[in-house]
């Protein structure tokens, strides 16, 4: 995608030193634009633990190119398996609720397995991290596709008046290499010339709606409204959504989805409005391995600090306030879950399918 008419993705091999990642760096946005290299294992971890990327599908290529990095740092006097499962546990432990993180972790060590020279574990590292990004811009792609009659279809009932989309937090390119997940159906249809418009949830605590949600939308000029976190069921009695389209950092095999914290009250007003609620995903982030993901989906808690404090821009520089009492203890889940009842779809790079156990299945049998 296009920042002020330049053309990024959120992850890159650095084409002039092989040895450095670029990432845009997230924290700073949407004040100040910077892209920063990573170099090192602990980079990547510290990366992703940190928030300067963030985003299921971003995560699991930041993932992979860490394992490709543990490939670098390996010396002669290194046992290589050793050192690769161990930067294999400590990258997977950065985050716990996004799934693509282990999946690209696991695709590298499978790949990996029977090598012996550190020269072609070199090779296929940096190949599968490659590969795996690569893969991740194209799923994006097709869930825009995939996503985009939905939209086309409220337009024509409409006759051609704007289709009303909200979304939570950020599922856009800066969360996926590029094109995003709830996004992409949306970038596909103002491309097309739909008229739409997008209301931004501003998702507390970290506001990753009113920075980098608006950030996307604002640079590639499709119209939006930033919105606080409580007005979306309002907006919805009033009519005034028209579908709702969210992201997802893990489904489980019944359908069940987790998303930023405040996605499940998005549903349950849409499923009382009777508007259509979808939740956008590429097949990566789907864990069979979980039955049922209200019983079994690991819910992340982050620092209080974020809940307590918040941060915004004050003569050219980034500064944090308080905002409540100086002593009072705060909870912060980063994530909930969505039961599948209230999903109207998931929109897949295979398609929509339902959030179900069958729907689930069927993508994977195609």
């Amino acid at each position: 995608m296009k920042v002020a008419g330049e053309m990024y993705e959120s992850i890159w091999l650095d084409q002039n030193d092989n040895t450095l990642v670029g990432i845009i760096d997230q924290r700073r946005l949407p004040f100040e634009f910077k892209t920063i290299n990573l170099g090192s294992v602990e980079d990547i971890y510290n990366a992703i633990s940190g928030m300067a990327l963030r985003g299921a599908p971003l995560i699991g290529a930041a993932g992979a190119f860490g394992m490709y990095l543990a490939c670098l740092e390996m010396t002669k006097k290194t046992l290589y398996r050793d050192h690769i499962n161990n930067a294999a546990k400590f990258l997977a432990s950065a985050r716990p609720t996004a799934v693509n993180l282990e999946w690209a972790i696991n695709i590298q060590l499978e790949k990996l397995n029977g090598i012996q020279s550190r020269d072609e574990m070199i090779n296929i590292s940096r190949e599968t991290a490659l590969a795996i990004t690569r893969g991740e811009v194209e799923n994006c792609k097709q869930i825009g596709e995939a996503g985009l009659p939905l939209i086309e279809e409220i337009s024509k009932k409409k006759n051609g008046k704007a289709v009303n989309i909200l979304t939570h937090c950020n599922a856009g390119w800066l969360a996926c290499v590029d094109y995003g997940t709830a996004t992409a159906p949306i970038y596909l249809a103002y491309d097309k010339g739909i008229d739409i418009h997008v209301w931004v949830d501003e998702t507390r605590p970290r506001n990753q709606g009113s920075r980098l949600t608006a950030f996307e939308l604002g640079q590639h000029g499709v119209p939006h409204t930033i919105v606080s976190d409580n007005a979306g069921g309002l907006l919805m009695q009033k009519g005034m959504v028209d579908i709702v389209i969210v992201g997802c950092d893990r489904a489980s095999a019944n359908g069940d989805v987790a998303n930023k914290i405040g996605t499940y009250l998005k549903a349950l007003a849409a499923k009382d409005a009777g508007i259509p609620f979808y939740s956008a995903l590429p097949t990566s982030t789907i864990d069979r391995s979980i039955k049922n993901g209200m019983k079994e989906i690991v819910i992340e808690e982050r620092d209080e600090r974020e809940v307590t404090h918040i941060e915004g821009w004050l003569d050219n520089e980034i500064v944090e306030v308080g905002l409540c009492p100086k002593d009072t203890t705060a909870s912060n889940y980063a994530f909930d879950i969505t039961p599948s009842r209230l999903i109207s779809g998931l929109i897949t790079e295979k398609g929509i399918v339902d959030a179900s156990i069958e729907g689930i299945n069927s993508l994977f049998n195609k």
